[in-house]
């Protein structure tokens, strides 16, 4: 017989879970004083805010393909979650999160730091729970591991009373292998393949778009091969980068608001339309009216409900695309579609011209953002991962950081949370100290969760952290700029010495402001041993292009 705390550490440590990222409180501290005898079998990391905790187990999820594990208390500890659930939700990233409780014959009596986190969590999370029995604890978190892990993976929440916490019972953990309402995966309909396969070998302009549930479902190889034989171009979501390498012979570019120049305008001129791990998102369609309406759609997606969702498709294949993308493979003919390709490759030319030669060559005025996203590429291991926050800064370096592997891209996608970078880039270097990790933010969001320094510091994990600093909120700015006839409302910052902040924490810092000054930084934040922290200051007001305005098709994409 053990208390129901050692229950629920005991129960984590059955599954496998390594790190534990969390803040302790009063509702949860019998959890805590369990944690005190397993200290060498499972690993807590003392954050400095909830919201930091649940980002830096987003971090670790995302890098290592695992389940992040978040603790928190009752009340503000709980609905101090509320946000990085909601951002895992949307992003598919597996988490269980443990929240301490009032005793339950509290419950409901506005006892202090009680919070209905039951009700406030449904909507972000796949699965919620509230636990008031010591008896059922290890069965609740056996199911959630299960749930956040399968099928398209997402966010659960354990809420544990106090008294179930501090209860005597007996231990025997029994994982999760199935729930009778529960069909995360469904069997491969061959005539849906079939079809697929018909549609693909009679398209004369087939195009393939694909996101991040390739990564999810580890397809990468399946999806290299599918595109190594029916040689059909394809671009990648925001989240689907490193699914393939950039230099892979198929690959054409980015796609959305800010992706690049030719795949947003050549997805109005393609007539098989295959989309593959990827949700329809608005920023990747725009006008959904005038999208691909010339277009075939064959869609393979694991979850029904994104079947017909936004876009209508011919061929729907339902399905783990892991299983799907080599019976589509063996289906379909051999290839090259050399002259389509060739399509986008002239339409790059354009870009190039009028984007990339300002944003990576022009030495006129002051630095660029994308300069220094480039010389990063120069100094990086093949395998090192970018973390980027939300803004002008995540968009340019999506643009030119090299991608050359999978699950070395690190953001928030769908939810946009500021605030994200800096503990998720803790989370993803925790999960490997050997790794390079790349943490770029802009003076907007790092100020949000500027106090994970704190963790940094105490944890000695080497993320390298680039701030590119406009004294603006620059994504705002510039479509104050575009749309709001540069009426720059409560946009322009007043910011601290970011330096003598990150030196506080004990980071090695450095501040550029020129241009010639920029290579030897960039060389010596990557070989520097420990975390280091690089502040430049770039244009204040340069915009980030191509761009799809609100509203407009993907064929109105803007160079300038």
């Amino acid at each position: 017989m053990i208390r129901g705390a050692d229950i629920v550490v005991r129960s984590l440590i059955a599954e496998n879970a390594e790190f534990i990222f969390g803040y302790p409180g009063g509702a949860i501290m019998p959890v805590y004083d369990a944690l005190y005898d397993y200290s060498d079998q499972i690993k807590h990391v003392l954050t400095r805010h909830e919201q930091g905790a649940i980002h830096a187990a987003q971090g670790y999820a995302r890098v290592s393909g695992k389940v992040g594990v978040v603790l928190a208390t009752s009340g503000p500890g709980a609905t101090n979650l509320i946000t990085g659930l909601a951002d895992a939700q949307i992003d598919s990233t597996p988490l269980v999160c443990i929240t301490g409780q009032v005793a339950a014959h509290l419950l409901g009596s506005d006892a202090f730091q009680e919070t209905d986190v039951i009700g406030l969590s449904m909507p972000g999370t796949k699965w919620n729970i509230q636990v008031r029995r010591v008896e059922d604890i290890a069965p609740a978190i056996a199911k959630a591991f299960h749930i956040a892990k399968s099928g398209r993976p997402g966010p659960v929440l354990v809420d544990i009373t106090k008294n179930a916490q501090v209860e005597f019972g007996e231990f025997n953990y029994e994982p999760c292998l199935g729930i009778r309402s529960y069909r995360p995966y469904v069997t491969i309909n061959p005539t849906a393949i079939a079809a697929a396969a018909q549609l693909i070998n009679d398209a004369k302009r087939p195009y393939v778009l694909y996101g991040q549930g390739v990564i999810l479902a580890n397809a990468e190889k399946e999806l290299k091969e599918f595109l190594d034989k029916s040689g059909i171009p394809a671009a990648s979501t925001l989240l689907g980068s490193g699914a393939i390498s950039q230099d892979h012979p198929c690959y054409v570019g980015k796609l959305g608001m800010h992706g690049n120049y030719a795949p947003n305008l050549l997805t109005n001129q393609c007539d098989v339309l295959i989309a593959i791990g990827m949700r329809f998102d608005d920023r990747v369609t725009g006008d959904l009216k005038r999208y691909a309406k010339q277009a075939q759609v064959v869609h393979l997606e694991l979850d029904p409900s994104e079947i017909d969702k936004n876009v209508k498709c011919a061929v729907p294949v339902l399905g783990d695309c892991k299983t799907s993308l080599p019976l589509l493979t063996d289906a379909v003919n051999s290839n090259t579609h050399s002259e389509w390709i060739q399509k986008f490759r002239e339409l790059d030319k354009e870009e190039k011209a009028a984007v990339m030669s300002y944003d990576l060559e022009s030495t006129h005025g002051g630095l660029h953002m994308g300069e220094v996203i480039q010389l990063i590429n120069q100094f990086k291991d093949e395998n090192a991962i970018l973390v980027t926050d939300v803004g002008q800064h995540q968009m340019i370096s999506w643009r030119y950081y090299n991608y050359k592997e999978s699950r070395t891209q690190v953001t928030s996608g769908g939810l946009g949370t500021m605030g994200f970078a800096l503990p998720a880039a803790l989370g993803a270097q925790l999960h490997d100290y050997k790794r390079q990790v790349i943490c770029v933010v802009g003076d907007g969001g790092i100020q949000m969760t500027i106090q994970e320094f704190g963790t940094i510091m105490q944890t000695k994990a080497p993320v390298k952290v680039v701030l590119l600093n406009n004294n603006y909120l620059g994504m705002v700015r510039q479509w104050q700029q575009l749309f709001f006839d540069k009426r720059y409302s409560f946009t322009e910052l007043e910011n601290p010495d970011f330096v003598k902040i990150a030196e506080a924490y004990k980071l090695k810092a450095v501040k550029v402001t020129e241009r010639e000054e920029l290579k030897d930084a960039v060389a010596q934040m990557i070989l520097h041993e420990g975390p280091f922290f690089l502040e430049v200051v770039v244009e204040k007001e340069d915009n980030v292009f191509p761009m799809i305005a609100t509203g407009c098709s993907v064929e109105e994409v803007r160079l300038s």
